[in-house]
């Protein structure tokens, strides 16, 4: 007979079978818990500074013919009209406009700019998704991106993935840590989806048959 743990639950369940004299042992089954804590996990930082490969607009309110479509290179600068290189890489995007501002003030290209920066996708962070999904890779973290809309990302489960016991390794403060969440629970209800940040990774396990 096996033994569960102190910490497990117990379920008890008889079997009638039909026949005199045959022996019906008592089945005792472990019960496993739904959730393993996600929320032990440290809240996600959003990080909301530029870096290489983001995309972003920038509108000068007045000035319709300006480019509004741009790109950080790989060296962290962009080219605007006017202003020519700037370097915006860790930079907020209010900070941008600020400094594109004072650059247009400067060169007396305007007088008194509106600018306004509005980051569309962040390439240049990303979360990874691995194991029994569709499409496992590394995708770009959009704003208030949550865990089932990674795996949504990476094309869903295969047919063999363990929903109910997903990784997720995250880095804070220089530490590493993961917690293994039942996204089962989150389809269900009974547990909250997760927020992400950038660098976290997503490893789905296969079901053991």
């Amino acid at each position: 007979m096996s033994v569960c743990s102190n910490s497990s639950k117990r379920t008890v369940s008889r079997r009638a079978v039909l026949g005199a004299g045959i022996a019906v042992p008592w089945i005792i089954a472990c019960g496993h818990p739904t959730s393993q804590e996600p929320r032990r996990l440290a809240a996600a930082t959003e990080n909301t500074t530029l870096g290489p490969g983001d995309l972003f607009r920038m509108e000068i309110v007045g000035e319709p013919d300006i480019p509004t479509e741009f790109q950080v290179a790989a060296d962290g600068t962009v080219t605007f009209p006017y202003v020519h290189v700037m370097k915006v890489s860790g930079l907020e995007p209010q900070d941008v406009s600020q400094k594109v501002r004072e650059a247009l003030i400067e060169k007396k290209i305007l007088t008194d700019p509106s600018v306004i920066v509005s980051v569309t996708e962040y390439r240049s962070k990303i979360v990874t998704v691995l194991g029994q999904v569709q499409k496992p890779g590394s995708f770009p973290l959009s704003p208030g991106m949550t865990l089932l809309q990674a795996l949504s990302m990476a094309g869903g489960f295969t047919a063999i993935a363990q929903k109910s016991r997903v990784n997720l390794a995250r880095v804070k403060d220089g530490k590493a840590k993961t917690v293994v969440v039942n996204v089962e629970a989150i389809y269900g209800g009974s547990e909250e989806d997760i927020y992400l940040q950038s660098g976290d990774r997503i490893y789905v396990h296969e079901r053991v048959f």
